[in-house]
């Protein structure tokens, strides 16, 4: 596997990358495993103190961590900057917040007998990382897993390389022990490999269904604890009673921002009857004002996908959506040439069991659109899924919205505002979308031995 930097604007290729050898990964599982053992002296509040410090090294030099998320995987320089910030928040949480939740916990209500069960490092962490957000996905896994103990080796997409050196750069500056984090150039045969080695005692990854598929065999082949963060085909609701200005900016944001390229973006809108035609217009006016360009000018509201193949496979999608009776309401799918991967925004309705296209995910700037009858269509379409990520409703009865959401299947779902995620709020998916959670309580404690002390 190749791990090449190569600007997606321009298709200009900035540096290649030797992939690690047999020696570079026996040396990252040494040295992970050394740290697993000295970590256990260590107290919480020093490894807090040492993510507080690589949370200012990213705060510090927003500038310079964020021009890499923006050369390797083409996103808008204003939205990189966004994501150092972010990746720091999330550092931040678990520094103010990581001890307090691996506190033991009591349980006393058994006659004669008392016991509580107390939170203990396991061991090291595969994770295995996708390209569309490059820091904000290794620290949700990072962060935590320092807090306990746990080191962590990291397998990032071939095409962001540069993402993932500066992400080990950002700590070794912040004087994170050796072992903690190790960022490896392998390829799929060298993960099962390290999946498969005694030191390694959890795997997560973030990234499509295919390969969560293949890590989770992997994982389990080897009886080895893994989380898996899948992709999605997200609801984003429009009832009858809600504020169709805000549903309308709500439902672009949801479906442009990062490109597209979000596994929790809005993919099917369900929109009832009387919202449906205007719906549409207000979305196909902002679609229309979409400037595609050089994701570093400050004009530019659309930047373009990852690569030349993420391109091509959208194009694909489009055209087998397209021959399989999904019709076009608003764009051009004309391919956009050149050695750049730009791709204009476009809308499409009718795409039903039976479209080839069917419950698949479009990673870009395309949006499904569903007419609704009434509230129980709403859920039937929704449901009507293998994936459940998350989803936004849109609705002034804020009673009528919860209703709804608690019958979605999906792991989380935001009202009257599109989804997001944040440090404190556990994030994941069911069904395809993977299991497990991350951020918050709930994703500390995914990665521990939740050890029992009876006496």
């Amino acid at each position: 596997m190749a791990y090449k930097a190569i600007n997606p604007y321009n298709g200009e290729l900035i540096k290649e990358f030797p992939s690690a050898t047999k020696q570079d990964v026996e040396h990252a599982l040494a040295t992970a495993d050394q740290y697993y053992h000295a970590a256990k002296t260590q107290s919480y509040d020093e490894r807090a103190h040492q993510l507080q410090k690589l949370a200012t090294e990213f705060r510090q030099n927003i500038d310079q961590y964020a021009k890499p998320l923006t050369t390797n995987m083409g996103k808008l320089f204003s939205e990189a900057q966004g994501e150092v910030e972010k990746n720091a928040a999330f550092a931040e949480y678990y520094v103010k917040h990581g001890a307090e939740a691996l506190q033991n916990i009591s349980y006393n209500d058994v006659p004669d007998k008392t016991a509580y069960v107390e939170f203990n490092s396991i061991g090291a962490i595969m994770t295995v990382e996708p390209w569309n957000f490059p820091y904000t996905q290794v620290m949700r896994v990072f962060a935590p897993n320092f807090i306990i103990g746990n080191p962590v080796i990291l397998k990032h997409a071939s095409i962001v390389p540069e993402c993932a050196m500066a992400f080990a750069s950002a700590v070794e500056k912040a004087g994170i022990p050796a072992g903690a984090f190790t960022n490896l150039f392998v390829d799929h045969d060298q993960v099962e490999q390290i999946i498969a080695d005694h030191r390694i005692q959890g795997v997560a990854l973030t990234g499509s269904a295919g390969a969560g598929n293949q890590v989770a065999a992997q994982a389990g082949k080897y009886l080895k604890k893994s989380t898996m963060e899948l992709g999605g085909t997200d609801v984003f609701i429009v009832l009858d009673d809600a504020d169709l200005e805000a549903a309308i900016k709500g439902a672009v944001a949801a479906r442009l921002k990062n490109a597209g390229q979000v596994c929790t973006a809005a993919k099917r809108f369900i929109v009832q009857s009387n919202y449906y035609a205007d719906f549409i217009a207000g979305l196909s006016t902002a679609f229309a004002k979409q400037k595609l360009g050089d994701p570093f000018a400050a004009e530019t509201t659309l930047a373009p996908l990852s690569s030349k193949k993420a391109q091509q496979k959208l194009q694909k999608q489009v055209q087998d959506a397209i021959a399989g009776g999904a019709k076009l309401l608003w764009g051009d799918p004309t391919p956009i040439e050149g050695p750049g991967a730009q791709f204009s925004p476009l809308i499409f309705a009718g795409i039903q069991p039976g479209n080839p296209l069917f419950d698949q995910e479009f990673f870009g700037p395309v949006a499904q659109v569903y007419q609704a009858a009434d509230d129980a269509e709403v859920i039937k379409i929704a449901n009507n899924s293998n994936f459940g990520l998350g989803g936004a409703i849109y609705s002034a009865d804020l009673e009528r919205a919860k209703r709804l959401a608690s019958q979605i299947e999906t792991g989380q779902i935001a009202l009257n505002q599109p989804l997001n995620s944040y440090p404190n709020f556990p994030f994941g998916g069911v069904k395809q979308s993977g299991y497990g959670r991350e951020l918050s309580d709930f994703g500390i404690r995914e990665f521990v031995n939740a050890k029992l002390i009876l006496y």
